[in-house]
């Protein structure tokens, strides 16, 4: 491995900063999802749920503290806000859990495009490379081209396999953060028309009748 390293040429050591920066990034995010998927609490959700349909505040207070499951987060916001904004408070909350998702995404994306190119890049520089030694050398001596012809080869497949190793936890974090999403706007939606029916008793009435 290290003699393709230094056969690759000096644009290896930016696509192994690359491939460190990534490969960082990604078990990082795993992590953060499996420190996730730990906090989450559906049972829970489910209970607050209930616990808001008969307006017992105090007990959502009592059973939700401590909970580190972000849509029970997003939740107790909005029931915190509930005599002023709650659609706004929930909103503002779960923009800042999808932040918190999104973290350092953009890194893997600059990854995917960045290392193909820096491949590319050395390919360029092995192939001016092979040129000037075939000048030198004469076309007798095609020997003395190979150095740079393997500096293009080991650059390009460096760069493309940086990039097609980083694009499925790219796509696969990308699909926790939709669902991710999804979840949070079908309870904050159920909150909302279980707040609404509690506050307004006439409505809830006319709307059992129909």
């Amino acid at each position: 491995m290290l003699h393709i390293f230094i056969a690759g040429g000096p644009v290896m050591y930016p696509l192994l900063a690359c491939s460190i920066i990534v490969m960082t990034v990604i078990v990082e995010r795993i992590i953060f999802w499996i420190s996730m998927d730990r906090n989450r609490d559906k049972t829970l959700v489910d209970n607050v749920l209930d616990l808001c349909r008969i307006g017992d505040w105090e007990s959502v207070r009592s059973r939700t503290k401590g909970s580190g499951d972000y849509i029970i987060k997003i939740l107790v916001t909005g029931i915190l806000h509930r005599e002023f904004s709650m659609a706004k408070a929930m909103e503002a909350a779960a923009s800042e859990e999808i932040k918190r998702m999104q973290k350092y995404m953009a890194v893997i994306d600059t990854m995917i495009t960045v290392a193909p190119l820096l491949g590319i890049f050395g390919t360029v520089i092995g192939i001016i490379l092979s040129f000037e030694m075939l000048g030198t050398a004469g076309i007798e001596h095609p020997q003395a081209v190979t150095a740079g012809i393997a500096q293009a080869l080991i650059t390009t497949a460096t760069g493309l396999g940086i990039a097609i190793l980083s694009v499925f936890p790219y796509n696969y974090f990308n699909s926790r953060i939709e669902k991710a999403a999804l979840d949070i706007e079908k309870y904050a939606t159920s909150l909302e028309i279980v707040y609404e029916k509690l506050a307004n008793p006439e409505t809830r009435n006319k709307r059992d009748d129909q």
